[in-house]
């Protein structure tokens, strides 16, 4: 039984050799840890700060910048709903597959579901069509309903993207993904591809090239 997460989904659409490297060989390049390191601090105070833990301590060694960014967090109108669970785990079954991932927080009130999803870098171009977006409406859905909304908590504008969900999206999101997991399945990896200039931002094009 195969499982795939929205990174795993995206990483075959962007790259079908990189998805060999990455999972199929599981070769695993080094990185920037201070690529990181920003949005590691928020969304774990994020995490304390939704479970009731008191984090004054853990504000005071924030940076100025992640100071603006927490703020901006900590205020957003969706953040003060209440919290049904903050870094949750949820898979569903998508035809022969299983699809999942961690949402950041899934929070309500009387109207809706909201799936939060923090950025401190940039949404994605198409947030409505983002696999990470359909991966985590469809998980929700099966155990919540349809009353679903996703927030993407774009932190460095301050500002939200909102997404909601529909019987319609529910038969395109299902489509879309079924049909990529089938792909992914059949894929024979291949000696060589083609390059773009996208390329020379990938930690594999070392050995790629």
């Amino acid at each position: 039984m195969n499982n795939f997460s929205p990174n795993m989904l995206k990483t075959f659409i962007s790259c079908p050799k990189k998805y060999d490297f990455k999972y199929l060989q599981k070769i695993s390049m080094p990185q920037k840890m201070s690529n990181f390191e920003k949005g590691k601090k928020i969304h774990a105070l994020a995490n304390y700060y939704l479970r009731g833990d008191n984090i004054d301590k853990f504000e005071t060694v924030l940076n100025p910048e992640e100071k603006i960014i927490w703020n901006n967090l900590k205020n957003n109108e969706y953040l003060k709903k209440p919290c049904i669970a903050s870094e949750y785990n949820l898979s569903c079954r998508i035809g022969e597959y299983w699809i999942g991932g961690r949402l950041d927080a899934l929070v309500k009130d009387e109207y809706n579901y909201y799936i939060l999803d923090y950025k401190t870098g940039s949404i994605p171009k198409n947030p409505e069509y983002d696999f990470q977006t359909m991966v985590y409406l469809l998980c929700t859905y099966r155990k919540f309903g349809d009353n679903l909304k996703f927030i993407y908590i774009d932190l460095k504008n301050n500002q939200n993207c909102s997404i909601d969900f529909s019987q319609e999206k529910l038969q395109k999101y299902t489509k879309i993904i079924e049909e990529t997991c089938d792909k992914i399945s059949k894929f024979v990896p291949l000696e060589s591809t083609s390059h773009s200039s996208l390329c020379n931002l990938c930690e594999y094009k070392k050995i790629c090239f």
